[in-house]
């Protein structure tokens, strides 16, 4: 049975974190809202997370509202010393599931002290802070305002690194003028790679990149070239799209998530998955 370790580590803050996690998002009801179908499950692919050495878990207190969070608290408080839960804020659900931004700084200090109740914390070891820009990809709009709020909960001890999620080059810039910046998340994947610069940048920087959707999100990775490939070497689709993704830099931290513990494991195994010269080639072509 693969253990996260495998697949390495990188630096998160000032935490050394297995580059293989785990993303809780999918552990909600449908589209991420409302309770699992089967809250038994849930629970189990928390711990089947973590006795397989994820140390990385990322979570959100809008997902589900709440749900996520009471979930990974039920399953896993008292939490490992050696584990890392981060979380983002920046937006709240509407009675219609709906996703909508709450960038306010009272709105983003109520956030932070609804992720320490449902997480049963403390302190919050990493916050991204979410852009809106256009929900799914990011825009050039000031984040001086939210960011500085942020930086000022740290102050205050409540988080002990900072995060962006869904940002572009010029916002990484100004919020790092303003606090340091241990992780950066956007979405990027085999097929959508409009971050490939900034990866290397990161990657000189020492901060992580962390891929949202690296599987797909809603909708996965659909590919002709993709599946061609998997079936050669015997292996899924997803298992090859992360195997890429661990090769592509050594910054790149993966949080694919899921509800199913065979699908847990299968994520995993991506990491004794070693792509050739010949595959990456052809991969490229995507």
């Amino acid at each position: 049975m693969t253990h996260a370790l495998q697949a390495g580590t990188f630096q998160l803050g000032d935490r050394s974190v297995n580059r293989l996690g785990f993303g809780a998002m999918q552990l909600a009801g449908p589209g991420v809202f409302g309770p699992p179908k089967d809250r038994a499950s849930a629970l189990a692919v928390l711990r089947a997370a973590l006795a397989a050495g994820v140390n990385h878990i990322d979570t959100s207190d809008f997902y589900g509202p709440h749900v996520t969070n009471q979930l990974i608290r039920e399953a896993l408080h008292p939490y490992a010393d050696e584990l890392v839960i981060v979380t983002k804020v920046g937006a709240v659900r509407g009675a219609d599931a709906s996703w909508n931004p709450a960038q306010s700084p009272a709105e983003l200090t109520q956030a932070v002290h609804d992720n320490l109740r449902n997480l049963g914390l403390d302190v919050l070891e990493v916050v991204n802070f979410r852009a809106w820009g256009t929900l799914h990809a990011p825009d050039e709009a000031s984040i001086e305002a939210p960011f500085t709020a942020l930086a000022h909960l740290q102050d205050q001890g409540l988080i002990r690194h900072l995060g962006l999620s869904n940002v572009s080059a010029v916002q990484i810039r100004e919020a790092q003028g303003i606090a340091k910046v241990v992780c950066v998340q956007n979405h990027y994947n085999l097929t959508h790679r409009d971050d490939e610069a900034l990866i290397d940048t990161l990657e000189q920087q020492g901060v992580a990149y962390v891929p949202f959707f690296p599987l797909g999100g809603f909708t996965p990775l659909q590919s002709q070239a993709l599946s061609d490939v998997a079936a050669q070497l015997g292996a899924s689709p997803m298992r090859v799209a992360l195997a890429w993704l661990l090769q592509r830099a050594p910054n790149l931290l993966l949080i694919p998530g899921t509800s199913s513990v065979t699908h847990l494991h299968e994520n995993l195994s991506a990491a004794q998955l070693v792509l050739s010269a010949d595959v990456l080639a052809r991969l490229e072509t995507l």
